[in-house]
């Protein structure tokens, strides 16, 4: 989140305009404020229902009038009902070389497949978990000795390289 921010200076087509979390404790909500970016939380915890949490964080980013949302480790599945209401406006990055591995412990997965690259996606959110258009991949060599720590790691470097590059790309076709 603190890189896409800081890539939205300039000449680039988009503005971060708010930053969410579904916790008040996220450390991502301090950064923002840090970097003058107004924040919220809508706490998943506090809601009987997937419906009822989904409702109060549209209603949320309704007062901020996003024109793209960017997932950045919002570890919460997104129903269809909510990814239609944003069609087309949702981002995320993903710590694999999509279509492989979707959903969780991609990097140990990559490496119990015995793969030899692995690296991270920036994809349109669809109502499938993983599975909407790519709009940019970097990969990054596995190497012999690596942990799932270590292939994170780097990884994570890739993704903080992408995802700005990916969101000004996508920003300026909107």
């Amino acid at each position: 989140m603190v890189k896409l921010v800081e890539s939205m200076v300039g000449d680039h087509p988009a503005r971060a305009v708010v930053v969410g979390a579904n916790s008040a404790t996220a450390g991502g909500l301090a950064k923002a404020e840090a970097l003058g970016i107004p924040t919220f939380s809508v706490d998943h915890r506090a809601y009987d229902s997937r419906t009822d949490f989904e409702a109060e964080l549209h209603a949320q980013l309704l007062l901020y009038t996003p024109d793209i949302i960017c997932l950045a480790g919002f570890m919460r599945v997104l129903s269809a009902a909510f990814v239609g209401q944003w069609q087309g406006k949702i981002l995320n990055i993903h710590p694999s070389l999509l279509p492989k591995y979707k959903g969780l412990h991609t990097h140990a997965r990559a490496l119990a497949a015995g793969d030899e690259t692995a690296g991270c996606s920036v994809h349109l959110v669809t109502p499938a978990l993983d599975d909407g258009p790519i709009l940019g991949q970097s990969e990054v060599p596995i190497l012999p000795d690596d942990t799932a720590d270590d292939l994170a790691a780097r990884v994570l470097v890739e993704e903080h390289r992408l995802y700005p590059v990916a969101l000004r790309q996508f920003a300026s076709r909107k």
